[in-house]
């Protein structure tokens, strides 16, 4: 599983302890007759049961691929926020841009979504200011479990929790555009948002398809009898290659060409699917982790001028700060 796990942007240590599953289960069959085949007909039978049961009931999935963390983390200068949301809470931290402060307002909204292992706390601050001379307000969301965000921590919650985030940020926004931006794992709350509501771009850095992974990369040491079940397991709403060909907001794609969690044959398949204007950002050289340089950042600007018309920024630019926009830890 750790090509999977870390395109959910986990680290060795983050899953040592995980729950394990067999690798696969043998089914002895026994012809002689007598007591002991009885016997084992019934644990074979017995097991089987148990192992449908643990499919279609348990939480396995959700524990394969979501580790929430909760512990403090210094938010910088980002203001938290606190959502209604499931009968609990959803958190979003909150950070302007430099020239959002002068100006006492935002011209553009960003509502971003990080990977499984990292936290809106530890970037907001810093990714406000990090695209030039721009009057931007970032929301970075946690999702359910994670932060300060009320449990339990489900795949099933990540679609939910995305529009709730959407919405709020609508109606703080008004007409002012919105750009939503997702890496990794974030890419799936992103594509969700793409599929199901209006905005006027979307950012997607090394976008993971969660359900072919499983079955592609995954099956052959389980036989599929694991990987098949597991993979039908995976939500609709975050059913990436399905919401990418139902999504119609331009695109701008970070590609990493030597991303070894989600290999590029798997990003790949989310901007073949993707339905609406797009637009390739190749990152060369660059692994799953690398933050972005000058140039990506250089690129990654003139798509958000793309995404978001010239008028609503103000004209001159300071250039960038070279930063980590779009890591996942």
């Amino acid at each position: 599983m750790y090509r999977l796990l870390e395109a959910l942007g986990l680290q060795r240590s983050d899953y040592r302890s995980s729950v394990r599953l067999p690798n696969a289960i043998a089914f002895s069959v026994v012809t002689a007759g007598g007591k002991l085949v009885k016997r084992r007909a019934w644990v074979g039978a017995g097991a089987l049961a148990v192992f449908v049961a643990l499919l279609s009931f348990a939480p396995v999935l959700d524990r394969l691929v979501l580790f929430p963390s909760t512990r403090p983390i210094d938010p910088a200068d980002a203001v938290r926020r606190r959502l209604l949301f499931q009968g609990g809470e959803l958190e979003v931290w909150i950070a302007r841009s430099v020239v959002a402060e002068v100006n006492g307002r935002a011209d553009t909204f960003v509502l971003r979504f990080y990977g499984n292992a990292d936290r809106p706390e530890r970037w907001v601050a810093a990714e406000a200011n990090m695209l030039g001379a721009r009057a931007l307000e970032v929301w970075g969301v946690n999702y359910p479990g994670f932060g300060g965000s009320t449990g339990p921590s489900r795949l099933a919650r990540i679609g939910p929790a995305a529009l709730a985030a959407f919405d709020e940020m609508k109606r703080t926004a008004g007409k002012r555009p919105i750009v939503v931006s997702g890496t990794s794992f974030g890419t799936i709350a992103a594509l969700h948002l793409a599929a199901e509501r209006e905005f006027a771009g979307v950012i997607l850095h090394n976008p993971p398809p969660l359900r072919e992974m499983i079955i592609q990369d995954h099956g052959w040491w389980n036989l599929w009898i694991l990987a098949g079940p597991l993979s039908r397991k995976v939500p609709a709403a975050v059913d990436s290659l399905t919401n990418a060909r139902r999504a119609r907001a331009p695109a701008a794609f970070l590609l990493a060409e030597r991303d070894a969690v989600v290999r590029p044959k798997f990003q790949r398949l989310i901007v073949d699917a993707y339905a609406g204007e797009k637009r390739i950002i190749p990152l060369a050289g660059a692994d799953h982790l690398s933050p972005l340089d000058r140039a990506a950042l250089a690129s990654l600007n003139s798509a958000l001028e793309w995404m978001v018309p010239e008028q609503r920024r103000i004209a001159h630019s300071d250039g960038f700060c070279a930063g980590a926009l779009g890591v996942d830890r």
